[in-house]
């Protein structure tokens, strides 16, 4: 049931969006709330409503908003976005996804397990083309098989409409061809909401494209404005923009140590199987000269997730060459945004994956397949020279 579905989501949102209203700022926290559109009128003051409102310190946090591609005919046509895909109260029959990043495959796989036929589309060769290649392959073979179809490596040229269709022309390997779909979807990338601030009266210098721009310390080129969330940052999560939120505070109001660098930033993708992230990836790596030692634990030597049915997945631990420190990780599993945090909290501290090895993990679970990454890297630790001395030891023990 489409509409049951999509009435069940619209009041959860609706529940869990009272943790950052208005109302509770201002009924629980304390904090003056002034409604309205605010704009800077120097680098000292800002006006909501016509009330002018003056500030020793400030801080930007508009977020971002989602963007289309320039494509001929799809402003007219008309499209969705994450915004409000779900104002939807039909289920489209035929729906056409703009863009294989996170938004883009998280909705396609939503929409095609309530039963629309679903095409993707993007210019990279893969979905999910900033992720782990290794990841991003297993998401794109369950999308392949779930029926999702892939229009890769193509360049959408024009959007017209026919009739109640959406037509989409596009090119790729194959050739040209026009493609029908009732819906169109776009989730090729968001822009930061930095217009009609009044920023250049306040003194901050930005980009329409990249947001305001700060230091580490999240301080504008005004030193008395900060900027956190999407509207500065190339991390745009929710839990990115709470972490700088922190930062923001720490350092307008008490002392200005706390560094946005500092952070160790895990991320997720929410299809099934998830892509879960922390560190350097193998890209990364090789482009910051940094040498890692690389141990791969496919998910089908994990026994909890061959029971759960859930072989279709891996843990990649990236340590950083002749020593056991993990630099970056990457899990793909049903729960892969849960498993992570071990990982982050690895590199966060500073603890070697000998030390995760040594943690007793619950049998079964799926975050055995950590330890078993963590015995890979011991194993491979074992010389020849030291292997001799061990197994001399164990004879002299018989």
């Amino acid at each position: 049931d489409f509409a049951a579905a999509m009435e069940r989501m619209r009041r959860i949102r609706a529940h869990i969006a009272s943790e950052d209203s208005a109302r509770r700022y201002r009924d629980e926290l304390g904090v003056d709330v002034h409604l309205g559109e605010g704009r800077f009128l120097d680098g000292e003051s800002l006006e909501v409503a016509g009330r002018r409102l003056y500030f020793r310190k400030a801080v930007i946090a508009t977020g971002a908003r989602a963007t289309a591609p320039p494509i001929e005919g799809l402003s007219e046509v008309g499209y969705r976005t994450n915004e409000t895909i779900f104002e939807l109260v039909a289920r489209p029959r035929r729906l056409g996804v703009i863009g294989a990043g996170p938004i883009g495959c998280e909705l396609a796989q939503a929409f095609r397990r309530l039963g629309s036929e679903v095409v993707l589309f993007d210019q990279a060769p893969q979905i999910l083309a900033r992720e782990d290649a290794d990841a991003a392959a297993i998401v794109q073979a369950r999308f392949v098989q779930e029926g999702i179809r892939l229009v890769l490596d193509a360049k959408l040229e024009q959007v017209l409409r026919r009739g109640d269709e959406k037509i989409l022309r596009v090119s790729h390997a194959g050739g040209h061809e026009e493609i029908a779909v009732d819906e169109i979807l776009v989730g090729a990338g968001r822009a930061p909401n930095v217009l009609d601030l009044g920023l250049e009266a306040a003194g901050v210098e930005f980009d329409p494209r990249r947001g305001v721009e700060v230091d580490d310390h999240l301080r504008t080129t005004n030193r008395r404005i900060y900027a956190a969330g999407d509207v500065c940052m190339d991390w745009k999560f929710t839990h990115a923009a709470d972490a700088a939120a922190k930062i923001v505070v720490q350092n307008a109001l008490f002392f200005p140590s706390k560094r946005l660098s500092s952070l160790v930033m895990p991320w997720c993708t929410y299809t099934d199987p998830e892509i879960a992230h922390v560190g350097l990836g193998e890209g990364e790596a090789a482009a910051r000269g940094v040498a890692v030692d690389i141990h791969r634990v496919p998910l089908h030597e994990v026994n909890r997730a061959v029971t759960d049915g859930e072989e279709e997945g891996l843990v990649k631990i990236l340590v950083r060459r002749g020593s056991d420190r993990n630099v970056g990780a990457t899990i793909v599993s049903a729960h892969a945004g849960e498993t992570i945090s071990e990982l982050t909290l690895a590199i966060v501290a500073k603890l070697g994956l000998g030390t995760l090895l040594g943690v007793i993990h619950p049998y079964p679970t799926q975050a055995e397949g950590i330890k078993r990454a963590a015995a890979a890297h011991a194993r491979s630790r074992l010389t020849p020279r030291l292997a001799r001395l061990l197994s001399g030891w164990m004879a002299l023990r018989r």
